[in-house]
């Protein structure tokens, strides 16, 4: 049987890259995209869309069935941020639609689900560098909390009925193609936005608040990659650490200032800096690598260089001279 992929929450910032990048692979009507809303023209002309609310099981179901869907990707969620705000909803629907997806595997209806975790499964008392892939979680955010329920219900579908998910545990994803989602390192994401357009920004971390962070591009990489490796070598089915750099808010800016001189960046500290200041500093990824054979492409310079060209042209600004 032929792979086809229902990807749900597909108009988010990975979903969107994700749905792309597969579609390349396996050809656009082998890749069913979906969400509970609309996104852009050129997304909703590249293939085909349902509308669902993956917190529906029926309307989840309706889809699977009507295009003979193997593989899931769950790529919805409330973030961090935003979860924060509305505990309840983002609780509800972090939790509802990972469940639903479960159970319609457990019937058999699919035969693979990707599933994404955060490191906001960690909390406080985590070791905060080299954080390893089996340490203490005691997550502070609505987030986190769910995101560590929903490791373990995923571990749990596996040893008791078999189904086949995996997971990966995401650090901050950086992109130019889609705007941030409510996470709380969306600032950098946010910083190249503000360097190109306005030469400055106010970091909503402070300058020393060190996170790991990955570009896009090895994100979507990873998550297509885990899907496809044989299922004896994914030896971990909670969700697996991986990683690609670390950084804080004044590394970055200085980063930028090496292609934009007059770039300045000033620090009001919001409420996200209480959810980061409970994060890792730096995550050991050594399980991926070894098990599945995960490495990443981007790492600082290469990803600012990217982020730096890419927006250029998007909006039509004098090219960066490239250092790379």
């Amino acid at each position: 049987m032929n792979t086809k992929i229902l990807v749900i929450g597909a108009c988010g910032q990975i979903g969107t890259e994700l749905t792309a990048k597969l579609r390349l692979q396996l050809g656009k009507d082998a890749v069913i995209a979906s969400d509970i809303k609309e996104g852009t023209d050129e997304f909703m002309n590249s293939g085909p869309f349902e509308f669902i609310n993956a917190m529906d099981k029926g309307e989840i179901l309706e889809a699977v069935e009507k295009h003979h869907i193997t593989d899931v990707y769950l790529m919805s969620a409330m973030l961090s941020a935003t979860a924060e705000k509305y505990p309840s909803k983002g609780w509800d629907l972090n939790m509802a639609s990972l469940l639903n997806v479960l159970e319609i595997a457990k019937a058999k209806k699919i035969k693979k689900v990707f599933w994404p975790s955060s490191i906001a499964v960690f909390g406080p008392t985590t070791p905060k560098k080299d954080t390893p892939q089996t340490t203490i979680m005691e997550p502070s955010t609505v987030y986190g909390i769910s995101k560590q329920a929903g490791e373990r219900w995923c571990e749990y579908y596996f040893n008791n009925y078999g189904v086949d998910v995996r997971s990966l545990r995401y650090p901050g994803i950086i992109s130019w193609k889609t705007n941030p989602g409510g996470g709380t390192t969306d600032y950098a994401i946010e910083i190249f936005h503000e360097a190109l357009r306005h030469k400055k920004y106010c970091s909503f971390l402070s300058a020393e608040t060190r996170l790991p962070m990955m570009y896009m591009d090895d994100a979507v990489e990873a998550t297509i990659q885990i899907m496809n490796a044989p299922g004896s070598e994914i030896k971990i089915r909670s969700s697996y650490n991986i990683a690609a750099m670390s950084f804080t808010p004044e590394v970055i800016s200085e980063k930028i200032k090496g292609y934009i001189p007059e770039f300045e960046i000033t620090y009001k500290p919001d409420s996200r800096q209480s959810i980061a200041s409970n994060w890792p500093q730096s995550i050991d990824d050594t399980e991926a690598r070894k098990d599945w054979n995960w490495s990443h492409q981007f790492n600082l310079e290469k990803m600012v260089e990217r982020m730096i060209y890419s927006l250029s042209n998007k909006y039509k600004l004098m090219e960066p001279e490239l250092n790379y």
